[in-house]
């Protein structure tokens, strides 16, 4: 009986090992934050007058939560959701939900199931700037004037290891998804090399094709460069989106620099010009940002200028936005 019953512990303690040798874990991480915004677009004008539209400090907060394990070929699985106020569209609770497949040594492959971005997506904004674009929404510009490839609900992505500074990233949608609208199907590939070529320089490459429709298609490129050395940072944009007419192709292209005062101080200044095909005026943007970092608190501000914003001459605007956040 006691052989027995130590035989009976000696196995129950053997499987606690095993367990314990491949338990998963759980982290958490969050933010939240409060801004001021303020634009000539907040006002209206009622009778002679202007008027402001309403109150302009806002909050926003999220919490995301990361489950991982490992498996016995040495590979890895993760599994993370975000929840963020911001995330207001009807039916939707989480703001990115996604599991991930860490291939030990052959790259990552993801499956988002709510929020996920392919490869254009992640390099849509390498411009250099202190806190935000000059193209930034405080401004009412419109961001559609941006190619910037998808952001898609039921999404795959994979990312390739690191080879000597390179990676490949591809993003896919299966045509038929009903919540990627209006599209039908999509696929991307992106190509960045940082530091491979030369100390301090980074270099992306991105294409995608989007099907709108049976038949119909708009091709989105990317390619960006930016270049650091010291406290300096200097990089351009360059994207354009080839659509079926001249109402969905755009041309862009920012330019930005920025400089680390401090290991905590940084300020930067950035431009950028979209032009649509269908458009007479080009949408232009100037801004100007800064930034300061303590342990998890960051303060950062912009002030951005925008003429004929969404191609319209008669409207130019001025726009500027402080902000506080915190992060654990």
């Amino acid at each position: 009986m006691n052989k027995i019953t130590k035989i009976g512990l000696s196995a129950l303690a053997g499987s606690l090992v095993t367990l314990s040798a491949h338990a998963g874990s759980l982290s958490a991480s969050g933010s939240a934050s409060i801004s001021f915004t303020d634009s000539d677009v907040d006002e209206l004008v009622v009778g002679d007058g202007l008027e402001p539209e309403g109150n302009q400090w806002t909050m926003s907060d999220s919490i995301k939560m990361t489950g991982s394990g490992d498996m016995d070929n040495g590979m890895s699985v993760s599994v993370s959701f975000e929840i963020d106020n911001d995330e207001t569209d009807a039916g939707d609770v989480l703001d990115t939900h996604g599991i991930t497949l860490d291939t030990n040594g052959m790259g990552t492959l993801m499956f988002y199931g709510h929020g996920g971005d392919g490869a254009l997506s992640a390099i849509d904004d390498k411009s250099p700037n202190a806190y935000e674009e000059s193209w930034d929404g405080v401004t009412d510009a419109d961001e559609e004037t941006v190619p910037d490839g998808l952001s898609a609900d039921n999404m795959f992505t994979y990312k390739s290891p690191d080879y000597n500074g390179t990676t490949v990233t591809i993003g896919y949608v299966p045509s038929g998804v009903a919540s990627v609208t209006p599209k039908d199907g999509y696929m991307d590939f992106s190509v960045v090399n940082k530091g491979g070529l030369i100390d301090g320089l980074t270099v992306g490459l991105g294409m995608g094709e989007t099907e709108a429709a049976v038949g119909t298609t708009i091709d989105d490129r990317i390619f960006y460069a930016t270049y650091s050395t010291g406290g300096l940072t200097v990089g351009a944009v360059m994207s354009e989106e080839d659509g079926p007419t001249t109402a969905t192709s755009v041309d862009f292209e920012a330019y930005g620099v920025t400089y680390a005062i401090t290991d905590d101080f940084s300020v930067g200044y950035n431009i950028s010009t979209s032009d649509k095909g269908s458009e007479a005026q080009d949408q232009e943007a100037t801004g100007i940002s800064a930034s300061y970092t303590s342990g998890g608190v960051s303060i950062g501000g912009m002030i951005n200028t925008v003429d004929n914003v969404a191609y319209d001459a008669a409207d130019d605007t001025e726009g500027y936005e402080f902000n506080i956040s915190f992060a654990f």
